[in-house]
């Protein structure tokens, strides 16, 4: 069942105009996939993934041989001119005229042709393999910032799913209570206009079924409302039906996830973000020192060249082309650049501190919001508990009241107050079991377990 969801999403992400009317059953899973599949933002962090993956073959890329090679053909239509003294022609250098004009000569020919191949390996470079590393790390750096994009939808999702769900059960209780006064109102008017019955207890049950009417009115209204903040929390066109699979008797309030001893700050992507700024603080440092190391890079190269005065004579391959090529080694030393390496070093050693002190402030921080967390779904889960039989003494109270005054050993007031009570116990309970699911989203956020891996 969940891979067909899962294949109605993927089908509706390129057409959604042709699923309008088709109602989608979601259960908070499936939202929460939906919604990781179609999240831009999400979508925007796996892009600068890809470029960060991308970067790190860059980076390996330097560290293999670089071969090139290069072909060209020169047309000379129009030898330059040199000029040289007139002594260089002169049959005896002693005869000629110190003022002589230079002579203008023109050396080459009208086509030339080069091709050769060139190749370099770099041997040694400190900060090739440290830079590599770093680049990996960046990555991991990214990828510790998609979690944290993932788990705020998640809980912006899931918050969302809550709501749907506690105002679906608000509708169904409200349209019970609706149903329920109205026939108490008819069942009064009816006595009343048999004599059984005043008209101030027709008032009273008219002013309770009009508040219960307009109540349930906005209820109605404000369910609406949470469907469209779940479908926009999920990147679902407003305009797609949906409904809901789960039901709240389905979701579990485990007390002893309460007290959850098995944490580990990892679980948190922004502590995780911290760890690896750390790493990436000391691979600088270890890039910054490299830079006092020399650097050794051997190249080459090998080819062939001709000139030729006509065009026919330049595919003459066996005459007319002449091998050239040379092989070098190079070696880079360091000696003087301004104390720059020193001060980076310096910088490093201050930011690596820096970061010591917020990943501590940050494990004191996440230690305050799990123990916060835990007190308030604790709190909710007792209140919760307290609602809960507050809200089956108000229902008895006023199976009693309705039954007494059907009997006539009742009043009419009796009911209406009961009544109220009840309305304002379910309200009260339904509060609860808001801030209680609430509650549980909130540490399961702090514990980092709120996106399932």
């Amino acid at each position: 069942m969940a891979l067909g969801i899962l294949t109605q999403y993927n089908v509706h992400a390129q057409t959604a105009d042709s699923e309008v009317g088709t109602i989608l059953p979601l259960t908070l899973d499936s939202c929460l996939a939906y919604a990781y599949q179609n999240s831009e933002q999400l979508q925007i962090s796996e892009l600068e993934l890809a470029i960060a993956k991308a970067d790190v073959g860059i980076t390996k890329a330097q560290g293999f041989p670089q071969l090139n090679g290069s072909v060209s053909y020169n047309n000379n239509f129009a030898i330059q001119t040199q000029f040289l003294p007139a002594v260089f022609f002169a049959e005896d250098p002693n005869e000629v005229d110190p003022n002589a004009p230079p002579v203008p000569v023109r050396f080459g020919v009208a086509h030339t042709g080069t091709a050769s191949v060139s190749i370099s390996q770099m041997i040694f470079d400190g900060s090739y393999f440290v830079g590599l590393r770093a680049a990996r790390t960046y990555t991991e750096l990214l990828q510790k910032g998609y979690d944290q994009s993932k788990v705020q939808i998640a809980e912006q999702v899931t918050k969302a799913y809550y709501s749907v769900l506690v105002n679906q059960e608000r509708q169904k209780l409200l349209a019970s209570n609706f149903n329920r006064l109205d026939t108490l109102l008819r069942e009064t008017r009816l006595m009343y206009e048999n004599g059984f019955a005043e008209k101030i207890d027709v008032d009273r049950l008219t002013v309770q079924f009009n508040n219960i009417k307009t109540e349930k009115r906005n209820t109605d209204r404000l369910a609406d409302l949470s469907y469209l903040l779940l479908k926009f929390q999920m990147g679902m066109p407003i305009s797609q039906e949906i409904e809901l699979a789960d039901r709240i008797s389905d979701i579990d309030f485990d007390p002893e996830f309460v007290e959850q001893q098995n944490f580990k700050y990892q679980q948190r992507p922004e502590y995780g973000e911290v760890l690896v700024n750390q790493e990436l603080v000391q691979l600088d440092l270890k890039n910054n020192r490299s830079q006092y190391l020399p650097k050794l890079t051997v190249d080459g190269s090998i080819g062939y060249n001709t000139g030729v005065d006509e065009f026919s004579e330049i595919t003459n391959f066996d005459e007319q082309w002449f091998e050239f090529g040379y092989a070098g080694v190079s070696l880079q030393i360091p000696i003087f650049d301004g104390l720059r390496k020193h001060h980076s070093i310096q910088k490093n050693k201050v930011q690596a501190r820096q970061l010591e002190l917020q990943s501590r402030f940050l494990r004191n921080q996440i230690d305050l919001e799990i123990a916060q967390a835990q007190t308030e779904l604790q709190n909710s889960l007792d209140n919760l508990e307290s609602q809960s039989e507050n809200l089956e003494l108000a229902k008895e109270v006023f199976r009693v009241s309705e039954i007494k005054y059907q009997q006539g050993v009742g009043s009419n007031l009796e009911v209406v107050e009961a009544d109220n009570a009840l309305q304002t116990s379910e309200t009260n309970y339904y509060s609860a079991l808001y801030d209680a699911l609430i509650a549980k989203v909130n540490l399961k956020k702090a514990l980092g377990i709120l996106v399932k891996n």
